[in-house]
């Protein structure tokens, strides 16, 4: 197993490509910390995770606060003794709201969520990486943050930030025995587009407009197998980079 005795958490994971990831990761050996906002939603994956002989506690978080993702990483801690492997999973659309019609409202919250959240996580698990001297961060950013108009701008800036947070945290760490990487999906079928209300129909339109070259769409499982190497030793030279999982979309 990929993953044997690792503590593994995994925000966003009530549903989609975390609810996938946190799957496979326990199949490999990992004991999870299954974290969403959703009750329900975590409680679902623990009792699936379970009843494939693997180990794993719901923590429900929004990543938005603070003292949420204090409590996550805690609670982790103080179950399985440490965290190994973070992976930012949770984030939100935006709408497709084009930049002349952004409200700070929508950038705040969009913000909170996709990038602000995942920074805490990791300035609050960092600590104990360097106590270890190991451990393995991985963000799961989006094409929208390689590209500049595969959603709105808010979302598009955000995964943007995301990458870039990336880097950084992988550059200045990689001596000191930890890895952070990043994986940049294209269009995969979960349940994000529930985050959208009324989309914009100027945005909605650009974004849409190179959506007939992307050759199919992806399924969760396939994201959660490029999680599991990142998160692995398979992938130990790895570090402060981006894997775009699209099927080729942002190759044309």
């Amino acid at each position: 197993m990929k993953l044997q005795d690792k503590v593994a958490v995994v925000t966003g994971a009530g549903s989609g490509m975390g609810k996938a990831i946190a799957n496979l990761y326990a199949k490999e050996g990992a004991k999870v910390v299954v974290s969403d906002i959703n009750t329900d939603s975590a409680n679902v994956t623990v009792e699936e995770i379970k009843a494939n002989g693997g180990e794993a506690i719901a923590v429900v978080a929004n990543v938005a606060k603070e003292e949420d993702i204090q409590h996550l990483i805690d609670t982790a801690v103080s179950t399985y003794g440490t965290v190994n492997i973070l992976v930012n999973n949770a984030g939100i659309m935006d709408n497709f709201v084009p930049a002349a019609e952004v409200t700070d409202e929508l950038w705040d919250k969009v913000f909170a969520i996709n990038t602000t959240g995942p920074m805490r996580a990791i300035r609050k698990v960092l600590p104990i990486f360097l106590k270890q001297e190991n451990g393995v961060i991985v963000n799961v950013a989006s094409v929208g943050g390689l590209m500049g108009s595969r959603a709105g701008a808010t979302y598009t800036a955000s995964k943007h930030a995301v990458i870039g947070l990336t880097k950084s945290v992988g550059f200045q760490y990689a001596t000191l025995g930890i890895r952070c990487n990043a994986i940049a999906p294209g269009g995969v079928n979960t349940n994000i587009g529930t985050t959208m209300s009324n989309p914009n129909e100027f945005g909605m339109g650009k974004a849409m407009s190179g959506a007939g070259f992307n050759p199919r769409s992806g399924e969760p499982e396939e994201i959660a197998k490029v999680a599991l190497f990142l998160a692995s030793d398979d992938s130990s030279f790895v570090n402060g980079t981006v894997i775009t999982a699209d099927a080729g979309w942002t190759a044309y």
